[in-house]
C-alpha cells in the first residue's frame, strides 16, 4: 500500500477540522480538488488566500466583511432603531437570508456558559450594553437559539439592559426548543421574527 504524500495529508487534515468534514470527507474532498487542479483547486486557494488577507471584523456589530464597517452597518436605510442580538456571524446571516428585518444587528460571539469558563467579558456583551446607551435604539430583539445557554444568556442581557429602559423582546413561535438559527428555513425565520414577545 502506498503512502499518502506528506503535503496532501496535511491538507487532509486541515479539511477534516472544518464543521461537517470528518477525515474520510475531508479526503473525498481533496481527492476531488486533486482531479480538477485547474478549475476547482487553483480558484479555490486564490480565493482562500484573497479572503485571509481581506477579511475583517465589523467595528460596530461584530459581522464578518471586508471593511471596519460592514455594509449592514454603514447602510443609513438600516437605522430603524432595532437591534437585533444573535450569537454568531452564521445567525446573522441566516437572518439576513430571511430578509425580514431591515435594522441593525450585533454579534456576541458566542453565549454564555459555566461549563465552558465563558462569561459576559468574554462576548460583546460589555459592548452591547455602551452601543445601546450611545445610539438611538428603541427596540433589542434577541435572537438566540432555543437553547439551555442561549436561554441563559438572553435572561442575563435582559438584565443588564435593565437600566437603559429599552424595549426587550425575543423570538417567539417557529423557533424549536433546542434549535439552532442555521438550520432553520427562511419562512421560519421570518414568522419568528414578526411573532417576537417581550421579555
Amino acid at each position: 500500500m502506498t503512502e499518502t504524500p506528506r503535503d496532501i495529508e496535511a491538507l487532509i487534515d486541515l479539511m477534516s477540522r472544518l464543521p461537517g468534514l470528518g477525515p474520510r470527507s475531508a479526503r473525498r474532498a481533496v481527492l476531488a480538488m486533486l482531479k480538477r487542479r485547474e478549475g476547482l483547486m487553483a480558484p479555490l486557494a486564490q480565493a482562500l488566500a484573497g479572503v485571509a488577507l481581506s477579511a475583517r471584523d465589523c467595528r460596530i456589530c461584530g459581522n464578518i466583511g471586508t471593511a471596519d464597517t460592514c455594509a449592514i452597518c454603514a447602510d443609513p436605510a438600516r437605522a430603524t432603531g432595532e437591534l437585533c442580538i444573535v450569537e454568531d456571524v452564521a445567525d446573522l446571516w441566516a437572518m439576513e437570508r430571511s430578509r425580514a428585518f431591515k435594522g441593525r444587528y450585533h454579534v456576541l460571539g458566542g453565549t454564555l456558559s459555566a461549563l465552558d469558563s465563558i462569561g459576559p467579558e468574554q462576548l460583546r456583551i460589555p459592548a452591547l450594553v455602551l452601543r445601546v446607551s450611545a445610539e438611538t435604539i428603541r427596540e433589542v430583539i434577541l435572537a438566540l437559539n432555543a437553547t439551555v445557554d442561549g436561554q441563559t444568556t438572553a435572561h442575563y442581557i435582559s438584565d443588564a439592559l435593565g437600566p437603559t429602559r429599552v424595549r426587550i423582546t425575543s423570538l417567539a413561535q417557529g423557533v424549536p426548543i433546542g434549535g439552532e438559527l442555521d438550520y432553520l428555513d427562511d419562512g421560519t425565520i421570518g414568522a419568528a421574527l414578526r411573532a417576537r414577545r417581550g421579555i
